[in-house]
């Protein structure tokens, strides 16, 4: 297991909702939700993206933007728009709306929504596709730790391929739609990352980097597969064929600090959702899941890493997630006619 699958393994849009809205500009569309992480990607047309607290983002067809939560965002046709921002939450596709296609906005006064005139409305539309992900526990907060509160993608890469087929499916309303949605934004967010940690001139965290390594990235790899491992430097050294000099310094150049010091801190991290998806464990079956044969000294790394003991830790982690439970959308927003 690399690093970049350990830490993305728990981001999933799971469950979540799915609609459109046809829009005349002005328009504003208001994304209320304030999820950790959501991908806002333009099929064709364009826009801006507003979010608190941080200067617009140009969205223009087939590019993308990952924004950072917990603050909100807009999706409007041009910045200083006149339009009252429509809201866009968890229920903006719910089935008394009319099942997975949720329209708001404009609509034709005479003739009405489904008209011939609304259909021509769509045409040359602005279709942007939103994924919101829960991102929950210690593991994938490691990755949105590593993030901006934007990143922006370009076209050229290798998501291109996933928006042609998430433009396909976003025309048809078939059983298993949903599913299938879920997955390519998945596919998605893991091909945005990767362009954007690959982006020449950037600063991506180090241990994207030293993955490529032939001696870091051999170790790293041993630690995330064989975490609870009695591992030293030595042992760590022998397995990738190197000296235990060389390692330590090669491994603390690349990724920052010393290869045990990294895997007390992964161990930590991974404890630390152990102790709130396992409710039944004990602190001692806990610690020698991740390698530690002594309950004591393991409480020990863990207040020292985590700032609290594992049992203050599981109470309040246990209570922020039964707080922060429920669907997170996955929606389409269809602009007619944006002009930004």
């Amino acid at each position: 297991m690399d690093v970049f699958s350990d830490l993305i393994r728990g981001v999933r849009a799971h469950g979540s909702l799915f609609g459109s809205s046809t829009l005349r500009p002005p328009w504003a569309l208001h994304f209320v939700d304030g999820a950790p992480l959501t991908l806002c990607t333009v099929l064709n047309g364009s826009g801006w993206i507003v979010p608190e607290h941080h200067p617009p983002e140009p969205l223009r067809a087939r590019e993308t933007v990952v924004v950072r939560g917990p603050a909100t965002f807009t999706f409007v046709d041009e910045i200083g728009t006149s339009a009252v921002p429509v809201e866009c939450g968890e229920f903006c596709a719910t089935p008394e709306h009319g099942g997975t296609r949720h329209r708001i906005g404009w609509h034709d006064p005479v003739e009405g929504l489904g008209s011939a005139s609304a259909a021509r409305a769509d045409c040359g539309a602005t279709t942007l596709v939103v994924g919101a992900y829960p991102v929950r526990g210690e593991i994938s907060r490691r990755l949105l730790e590593a993030l901006p509160v934007v990143l922006r993608v370009t076209p050229g890469g290798p998501a291109d391929a996933v928006l042609d087929h998430l433009a396909a499916e976003a025309t048809v309303d078939t059983p298993g739609q949903q599913v299938v949605l879920d997955r390519l934004l998945d596919w998605m967010l893991v091909c945005t990352l990767r362009q954007w940690f690959d982006r020449p001139g950037g600063e991506s965290p180090p241990w994207w980097a030293a993955q490529r390594d032939p001696v870091v990235g051999d170790a790293l790899r041993l630690l995330h597969a064989e975490p609870a491992a009695p591992w030293t430097v030595g042992a760590l050294a022998e397995r990738t064929g190197v000296s235990r000099s060389t390692l330590a310094k090669r491994f603390s150049d690349l990724v920052g600090e010393p290869p045990l010091t990294y895997l007390t801190r992964w161990r930590m991290t991974l404890a630390a959702d152990l102790l709130v998806e396992q409710a039944s464990a004990t602190v001692a079956e806990v610690a020698r899941a991740v390698g530690y044969a002594d309950p004591f000294g393991f409480s020990a790394a863990f207040k020292r890493v985590q700032g609290a003991n594992p049992s203050e830790f599981r109470r309040t982690a246990s209570a922020r997630a039964r707080a922060s439970d429920g669907p997170v959308p996955t929606r389409t927003a269809t602009a007619a006619g944006s002009t930004a």
